[in-house]
């Protein structure tokens, strides 16, 4: 706490500043009047970097609740500011001229760490279009102290083509700040209100028209606001709502989320959804093409058949009928039979999985070679292409390992419900063993030719091998093989799989498993290196 002399500025509790002369700096007052101890009236902010000094009390007494217990700090009001206009914001960023300590701090370094200045070609010239307001098409005022829209009728005099806004990180709050905005922007189709700390609305907003993407991420914007913007969006094609802490979906009116009649995009990443059903009740919304689900706490998935509706939804659309786009990232899926649904989604062609236990081999995952014969559909997976190539030699594989498995479990088949289909497509024999003098044996149709390719840092260079093997060789035979073909006796070797595709290689780290358990296939490429 710093003694300063009290600012004019008056502020009130739920208000949102920024420390003077740190727009970055952002936070919301709790707290306004005496701190016993010090004289005058002191500013009880909690900050929302969390950096502060306390929880909101001092020397036993609570003047306030921080969110943290060291994210509350009481400050002068002189040290804070209540922000500024949007017009005030428009002038600062578009048409003020940068000051030299600006012009010096611009830089890049050389080969020698030393600061080289550089010189903007054009700026004049660039300064020069964008001060020309009335001309502005898009305006991004992120971390500028913006905390009311300002006199509304300049608003659409001083920027009256505006398409897009970009309001991140500033201090508005009140839904009817946003409203003037969008009335004063005709032509307003973009709006990000990202980490403004929106405080909640009791009824229906007016008409937010023109209005196509909103981003409302890190807002404290739950799903009940949602449901009451929703009759101000009628042409809303993009919804963000990242990390708003939505744990439920919680529709008006119905079992399932209705209107929202263009949304093509919805993004809910970085939330609290634990199951699937909330999920479930936005699948009557017929346009949607793309939902983001990274990043929150599902277990499961299912695809509903007609038995588990209800008679009033069988009349309406198919479920998540437009769904294209599906990810799924970083959340507590683990089992087979949740990827095997996405095969009911009838337009599904992108998913991602990656972060999930079912993709960790550490938390008894499968290979990416697995999820791709299994999902029959999906031509991208985790944001990488699966090219005819891969997905024949994905399956091929595939019905070998389920071939494999099924020698010692006949009733393995039934947690294989593609393997019959792709046994057939590519007219896959049983490649069953037969004992004789020298022990089990495969057909000719059991061998399989690989590329062998040394990586170890030590190994020096080795010249690729081609060798065929039989399919039954394990890999610990493989390892003495490899020693013997690149004169490695005194290294402890590790063997990898390369596949197409995937972005690491996969290790082969069962010694007493089959080339033909791990599922690989003809003209496979084997990195062979040293344990580290």
């Amino acid at each position: 706490m710093e003694d300063i002399p009290k600012s004019k500025q008056e502020f009130c509790v739920g208000q949102r500043v920024h420390a003077s002369g740190d727009s970055h700096r952002i936070g919301t007052v709790k707290y306004v009047g005496p701190v016993e101890g010090y004289s005058g009236t002191w500013v009880g902010v909690d900050w929302d970097n969390g950096e502060g000094k306390h929880d909101g009390s001092i020397n036993g007494v609570r003047y306030f609740q921080a969110k943290s217990e060291r994210s509350g700090s009481f400050v002068r009001a002189q040290n804070l500011s209540q922000g500024i206009s949007l017009l005030e914001a428009l002038e600062k960023r578009y048409r003020s001229n940068s000051t030299k300590d600006e012009e010096d701090e611009m830089y890049v370094l050389s080969t020698s760490n030393k600061r080289v200045s550089i010189q903007l070609l054009g700026k004049d010239k660039i300064h020069d279009k964008l001060s020309r307001l009335e001309e502005l098409t898009s305006a991004s005022l992120s971390c500028l102290g913006v905390s009311s829209p300002g006199i509304p009728c300049q608003i659409n005099t001083t920027v009256p083509n505006l398409k897009e806004l970009d309001l991140t990180w500033n201090l508005l709050s009140e839904w009817k700040d946003i409203v003037t905005i969008c009335e004063q922007l005709p032509n307003l189709g973009t709006l990000n209100l990202t980490s403004n700390l929106m405080s909640p609305y009791k009824s229906e907003l007016p008409l937010l028209k023109g209005i196509r993407v909103l981003v409302l991420n890190n807002t404290s914007v739950d799903w009940e606001q949602v449901e009451l913007l929703k009759q101000s969006l009628t042409v809303i094609e993009e919804l963000h709502l990242m990390g708003n802490s939505i744990s439920r979906i919680l529709p008006m009116s119905s079992s399932r989320v209705q209107g929202f009649d263009s949304l093509r995009l919805l993004n809910l990443e970085d939330n609290c959804i634990a199951e699937w059903d909330e999920i479930m009740k936005l699948s009557q919304l017929r346009c949607l093409e793309q939902l983001y689900l990274n990043k929150n706490c599902l277990n499961s998935l299912f695809y509903p058949d007609k038995s588990s509706q209800r008679e009033s939804e069988i009349a309406c659309y198919k479920p998540f009928q437009n769904l294209c786009c599906l990810l799924l990232g970083d959340n507590n899926i683990g089992d087979l039979v949740s990827v095997d649904s996405l095969n009911l989604f009838p337009n599904l062609v992108e998913i991602r999985l990656s972060g999930n236990p079912i993709t960790d081999s550490a938390r008894g995952g499968v290979p990416r070679f697995v999820l791709i014969a299994r999902l029959a559909k999906i031509q991208i997976l985790n944001g990488s292409e699966i090219t005819p190539r891969e997905r024949k030699e994905s399956e091929i594989r595939y019905v070998r390992l389920v071939i494999s498995k099924l020698h010692t479990n006949p009733e393995e088949v039934k947690q294989h419900p593609r393997f019959s289909e792709l046994k057939k497509f590519h007219g896959i024999e049983d490649e069953r063993p037969s004992v004789g003098p020298a022990g089990p044996q495969t057909t000719g149709s059991g061998f399989l030719s690989m590329t062998l390719k040394c990586v170890g840092a030590s190994m020096g260079e080795k010249p690729l091998l081609t060798k065929k093997l039989p399919a039954t060789i394990t890999v610990g035979k493989l390892k003495n093989l490899c020693e013997s073909f690149f004169k490695l006796r005194s290294m402890k070797l590790r063997l990898f799989l390369q596949e197409e595709g995937s972005p690491l290689p996969m290790l082969l780290d069962n010694d007493m498993s089959s080339l033909m358990d791990f599922g690989i296939g003809n003209e496979s490429i084997i990195l062979v290196d040293e344990e580290s």
